[in-house]
């Protein structure tokens, strides 16, 4: 029988021998450079059937390959056999990036690259320039799968909202006048957003575009004198018009998303002679239509969102509670059917979280799609949960839950890793190792002006210590009713000199992960704080957010300094304490067991 993705690759192969390009590059991105794109956008998927967040293709002649990192390894072995794609493992030793793999290629003469430069960044296309030489050529093709994608989802058009003052801490005004001198400061006329997250930000909106993102798929130029949001798709709803009107109110001019290109390139020879682009959202076909007269350089807007100011972080202490409340009546609902001997699925568990979470005045859906996954499907640090026949959870190993919750007021993000009943050994060692990781990168206090990359080590070495590892980054940022994933900062094996700074909110999430076996990940969120200033400059630490207790049923104790324990009672106690009183009888009773000093 013939495999849908081989049939596709064969037909793109057609549509490269008709138009004499040598190789096609695509992305798994979308125009602005978003980590999780719309349907629309999903061009690795559709054309290889892997659906991780982290893809790129490159197919030529006599050969296609997937670029992936670790997270998904697993997971591309299992779907590219019979498809014609080969996987190339990212972020390991000896790793070959696609330029260089592409220069390698075009060493025996003329060689043109064909990609759709609507989800081609600026910086990946110069990179490909770079390593190719003089005779590689990039050829940009936008929507170039459209002839062979007949069924192509088009460009979303959500229901878009706007937040007001009490919500965000800032108006849109204040914010826009802040960006306004950034733009002077520059020696700029206007500044381009393309990054999704950042528009919503600034105008205090927020959208539907995007599933577990509440973002509008749209464009925003803010000049000295005006705004314009490139954003209208069609004739809006009641809700979205009542928004535009809102916004034109404050002096935002709404404009057509098809015509930026145009609109802006106009602007360029109307009054604008120097446009602050930030080449890491802003995609090669976009640049390539604005010309010359552009500045590069990272936005500022990334860095001032992620440092919430207090309105915005009393609202994920709010946000986190009620999350807590959800997650901890699940835990409990959870043990009490397995020990009725009531099966339950990784799905059922995954349906009834989020039944429990759109109770919670204010859910607006799924910051992510939940990770139910219990035993070998653990072992997938981004396991895909089943619709149908899921596997069954039994009382015996452990379970893995990683789910969050996008809500007016806030993001959540949490990983516990429950023990469902007898543990083996090496699965009781593992649960320890990666909870002294968490509980170090909690405890952490270090100089103002310390980046992520520096922690990282914290969460790593009781793993390393044992001659064990995990292959992601160990925390992200978390925006506040936007992306659970959020820059600048992080937390990981790289070398991103941002400095964690106070009201940043980051994942604590270590994990280990055995193919075949099991998985453990331990994840909360923390806000980093400023815990005073001496003759050796101004320290910082961490406040833990996420409020739901740790199971130490199964920590091998002499693993655990003094210190450790004191921790982890010390949290599980603030966990009952606080949540507790919101709890019925038969709720609290079992968390107040399961919150007992170990």
């Amino acid at each position: 029988m013939s495999n849908i993705y081989a049939d596709r690759l064969a037909a793109l192969r057609g549509l490269m021998r008709s138009r004499g390009w040598d190789a096609v590059v695509l992305t798994g991105s979308d125009p602005h450079g978003s980590e999780y794109p719309a349907a629309r956008w999903k061009q690795v998927q559709w054309l290889t059937g892997f659906g991780g967040e982290a893809g790129d293709v490159v197919v030529t002649g006599d050969h296609a390959g997937l670029w992936t990192d670790s997270r998904y390894f697993v997971e591309a072995g299992r779907v590219l056999p019979g498809t014609g794609f080969e996987l190339h493992k990212t972020r390991i030793p000896g790793a070959v990036p696609i330029p260089q793999w592409l220069a390698e290629k075009a060493d025996e003469g003329p060689f043109v690259v064909a990609v759709d430069g609507l989800c081609q960044s600026v910086a990946s296309v110069n990179e490909m320039l770079s390593a190719g030489g003089e005779d590689f050529r990039v050829l940009d093709v936008p929507d170039m799968l459209d002839s062979l994608w007949y069924d192509r989802p088009s460009v979303p058009s959500g229901t878009v909202i706007t937040l007001g003052e009490e919500m965000t801490g800032e108006s849109r005004e204040d914010k826009i006048l802040w960006l306004r001198g950034c733009i002077a400061e520059k020696g700029c006329d206007a500044i381009l957003l393309s990054a999704l997250d950042d528009i919503a930000w600034l105008l205090n909106v927020r959208g539907a575009d995007i599933p577990y993102n509440p973002l509008v798929v749209s464009w925003l130029l803010v000049s000295l004198d005006e705004v314009v949001w490139y954003v209208g798709k069609g004739e809006p709803d009641a809700d979205t018009a009542d928004s535009f009107a809102e916004l034109e109110a404050d002096g935002i001019t709404i404009m057509p998303y098809d015509e930026a290109a145009l609109d802006l390139a106009q602007h360029q020879g109307e009054g604008i002679s120097c446009l602050w682009v930030d080449p890491s959202s802003l995609n090669y076909h976009l640049s390539s239509a604005l010309g010359q007269s552009l500045l590069k350089a990272p936005s500022p807007v990334p860095l001032r969102r992620a440092c919430k100011n207090d309105t915005e972080l009393e609202a994920m202490r709010e946000v986190h509670l009620e999350d807590g409340l959800a997650m901890e009546r699940f835990l409990f609902w959870l043990e009490r059917r397995l020990e009725y001997g009531e099966p339950v699925s990784e799905r059922d568990a995954a349906d009834m979280l989020g039944m429990l979470r759109a109770r919670i005045p204010g859910y607006r859906g799924d910051s992510f799609e939940t990770i139910s996954a219990y035993g070998e499907g653990a072992a997938l640090p981004h396991y895909v949960t089943p619709e149908d026949d899921a596997p069954v959870l039994e009382q015996r190993g452990l379970y893995l839950c990683d789910s969050g919750g996008q809500y007016l007021y806030g993001t959540t993000d949490i990983t516990r890793t429950i023990p469902l009943g007898e543990c083996s050994r090496l699965e009781k060692e593992d649960y320890t190792l990666v909870l002294k990781g968490h509980i170090a990168l909690a405890r952490a206090v270090f100089p103002k002006g310390t980046a992520g990359c520096h922690l990282d080590v914290l969460a790593r070495e009781p793993l390393w210590n044992a001659k064990r590892n995990f292959g992601h980054g160990t925390g992200h940022g978390v925006g506040t009713f936007l992306c659970v994933h959020e820059g600048p900062q992080d937390i990981r094996q790289n070398t991103n000199p941002q400095p964690i700074l106070p009201g940043m909110v980051t994942s604590d999430e270590p994990g280990i992960y055995r193919e075949g076996l099991h998985g453990v990940r331990h994840e909360s969120l923390l806000l980093c704080k400023e815990l005073g200033t001496n003759e050796f400059g101004t320290w910082l630490g961490f406040e833990v957010l996420t409020l739901c207790h740790i199971d130490t049923s199964i920590v091998v104790k002499e693993l655990l300094s003094g210190d450790e324990i004191a921790w982890l009672n010390a949290y599980n106690r603030r966990v009952y304490e606080t949540l507790s009183k919101r709890l019925d009888g038969e709720v609290t009773a079992w968390l107040e067991d399961k919150c007992r000093p170990l």
